[in-house]
């Protein structure tokens, strides 16, 4: 063997070794990745996602539901996440952030139900009168229902 061709071996060996951990990491950031939303642009959706999504917008005034599970361990909160277009109903198990109220920005994590409701396992809430999470802002932004001046993110 010549060193020319040791070398295209040793290049080769390389190549693949790359592209092998290019595909590994690929393969594991697709199960871990997690969509952004608005209610307007989930319902426009042909087909309902079936892994985890994030649901950003809006929490519509007087929809805030307090329930109990039927074990009775813990509450149950349903609301309604709107964008100003269109709205989706979310159901959280657990205690809420201390600042989740209605009329905020609020971004909920969790998998859609059957009846197209969000079972959410995380509910993030604004942290003070002037934030709204930036994927929020920018969706509302992009629909013309954000209001410049009126909430710096």
């Amino acid at each position: 063997m010549t060193r020319k061709q040791k070398r295209l071996g040793l290049v080769g060996g390389v190549l693949v070794l790359a592209i092998a951990a290019v595909g590994l990491t690929l393969s594991a950031l697709r199960t871990s990745i997690t969509y952004f939303y608005t209610p307007s642009e989930l319902i426009a959706l042909a087909d309902a996602p079936t892994r985890a999504i994030r649901l950003g917008g809006l929490v519509a005034d007087g929809s805030v539901a307090y329930g109990e599970t039927a074990s009775n361990q813990s509450a149950m909160v349903s609301f309604v996440v709107t964008d100003g277009g269109a709205s989706t109903t979310v159901r959280y198990e657990g205690i809420l952030p201390d600042l989740f109220r209605e009329g905020q920005g609020v971004v909920v994590q969790g998998s859609l139900d059957d009846s197209g409701a969000l079972m959410a396992d995380t509910v993030l809430a604004k942290h003070d009168e002037n934030y709204m999470p930036k994927e929020v802002a920018d969706a509302l932004k992009e629909q013309g229902r954000w209001k410049d001046g009126e909430s710096d993110y």
